[in-house]
């Protein structure tokens, strides 16, 4: 069972002190509670919290076993897709991917630009700082206009100022100017993410979406690996800037292949009905506010805890084999795309299987097996046991992280499926910034007992251990306490919006919605 808190749009469900009645519903108000006469003339809205309170439906069912009828299908059969919708998810993904590019492009030539601008590393760190901070402003901005406006010419405005944005980094002559770039380059990537979730996730067949998630989300892991590709082919001959400058080219080619996108059915639907409203635009968000201000809390937290888990799993485990391990750079870089192959094992296997399990589901078991990885880890000396620990570890944090698409999708309201998933990544990116510096200071303030060449080596692995087994527990406890909507149509609550009549029950109205959903899903 999986539900949200529209009303009229979605079914009502009983609660453990309230009994189940014929609901009947007239402009978003209840009329007759045959039941419940106390309850008549509330807003349906109303009803149905009154009907939650109380109830831990939602928690008992993650620990039932799955629906009988469901069933895990073919993944080459959702894998199928027709060619507009295979057009739409390849945009999302190369947009994403082409965000990673660059970004990873920072990291891996740190210590080139610091050269080239007389300055430490450490300085040249604080362009991605930068980075992370102004991502949540870009989803915003994006999202609004995204929603309002349609998914297609943002996002072309978004990779053509990503693409000038690039090219000027490589021009840059100090350190200010790079930053500066640095920090535009941070609000765009902010907007892109929403942008291309809601694109490939409005898109979608129902029962492809599992599957689809987790591919889009490891268009991550892929940029990353391009970038390693990139920095071994091009910077030993060429220098950092011709890195800079040729990465350009695969979001050129992805802005060419936006010009041709066309909107999702779910969108114009959508923007039909924003149009129809009487109400300002301003309203309309406000009124989203106050019915979903607890979701919205939520998503920011839930975002914050998986940021967390892999920026903390991520950004210092190359300086944990290099410092902690004296392991040389090239065999840092080998367990860097290790673990980027688990990532993207993790993300496909685990998002194809959530359809099956569910959403929620599949992101606590990723977190219980991924906590009981931490050992292997962390704990071995030996090169080989660390790489099978890196690749098990970002096979399950990813594998978390494949679901998320699909998840914040599902769980949006309304009309803001590109503002609020993004958002709340980004929100969640920002409270997660600091993590690979948490790891840092304290690794360092609490070094190994021993020496290595006369100096102290710091304890990354332990303080490694610490955080990610917390968040990962904070992780369990957040998705056990959410809700989920797998299987939600996207045009559900505008269909009911239009088919509804007064005094029409809303058991109707939802078989309406399966017998679209099931038509959708074929």
């Amino acid at each position: 069972m999986s539900y949200g808190d529209n009303a009229p749009e979605m079914r009502i469900h009983q609660a453990a002190t309230i009994e189940e009645t014929s609901v009947h519903v007239e402009e978003g108000v209840l009329i007759s509670a045959n039941a419940n006469t106390e309850l008549e003339g509330k807003p349906a809205a109303f009803v149905q919290r009154a009907r939650l309170a109380g109830t831990f439906d939602h928690i008992w069912e993650l620990f039932e076993r799955p629906d009988p009828e469901s069933r895990l299908q073919n993944p080459l059969i959702l894998l199928k897709l027709n060619p507009r919708q295979a057009y739409t998810f390849s945009v999302a993904f190369l947009g994403w991917m082409v965000d990673a590019i660059d970004f990873f492009c920072v990291s891996m030539s740190t210590t080139e630009l610091g050269d080239a601008f007389g300055v430490e590393p450490s300085r040249v760190t604080s362009a991605i700082t930068v980075t992370l901070m102004l991502r949540p402003v870009g989803a915003l901005v994006f999202g609004v206009i995204a929603d309002r406006y349609g998914r297609r010419v943002p996002l072309m405005v978004n990779l053509f100022l990503f693409t000038i944005i690039e090219l000027a980094s490589g021009f840059s002559h100090n350190l200010s100017t790079f930053i500066g770039l640095r920090a535009v380059y941070g609000i765009l990537m902010g907007g892109e993410w929403g942008l291309g979730s809601s694109l490939a996730m409005e898109a979608l067949p129902v029962a492809s979406r599992g599957i689809f998630s987790g591919i889009l989300q490891e268009g991550y892991a892929v940029g990353n690996l391009v970038a390693a590709m990139l920095y071994y082919a091009i910077v030993p001959s060429l220098g950092w800037r011709a890195l800079y400058w040729l990465s350009i080219i695969p979001a050129v080619i992805t802005i060419a292949m936006t010009y041709f996108l066309d909107e999702t059915d779910a969108w114009k639907q959508a923007r039909q009905a924003q149009r129809a409203s009487s109400k300002p635009y301003y309203q309309i968000v406000l009124d989203m506010l106050r019915q979903y201000w607890l979701r919205c809390i939520y998503a920011v937290l839930l975002m914050a805890a998986m940021n967390f888990l892999s920026h903390g799993s991520q950004d210092l485990y190359p300086t944990f084999l290099k410092k902690q391990h004296g392991f040389s750079p090239k065999q840092a870089t080998v367990g860097t795309v290790v673990g980027n192959l688990g990532a993207i094992v993790g993300g496909m296997s685990f998002g194809y299987i959530s359809e099956y399990l569910g959403r929620r589901r599949t992101i606590a078991i990723c977190a219980i097996c991924g906590a009981c990885f931490i050992p292997l880890w962390i704990l071995p000396s030996k090169y080989g046991p660390l790489l099978a620990g890196a690749f098990f570890m970002q096979m399950f944090v990813q594998g978390a992280w494949g679901v998320i698409p699909a998840y914040l999708s599902e769980i949006s309201p309304e009309g803001f499926r590109a503002t609020f998933p993004g958002l709340s990544y980004q929100l969640g990116n920002l409270i997660s910034a600091s993590a690979s510096q948490i790891e840092a200071t304290m690794g360092e303030r609490n070094p190994l007992p021993e020496q290595r060449d006369g100096a102290k080596v710091p304890n990354y692995g332990r303080v490694q251990g610490i955080l990610i087994g917390a968040i990962y527990s904070c992780v369990l406890v957040l998705i056990v306490a959410g809700r989920e909507e797998r299987g939600k149509s996207f045009t559900q609550s505008i269909e009911i919006k239009s088919e509804t009549r007064p005094g029409e029950p809303l058991d109707s109205v939802s078989r309406k919605d399966e017998a679209s959903r099931r038509q959708e899903s074929s």
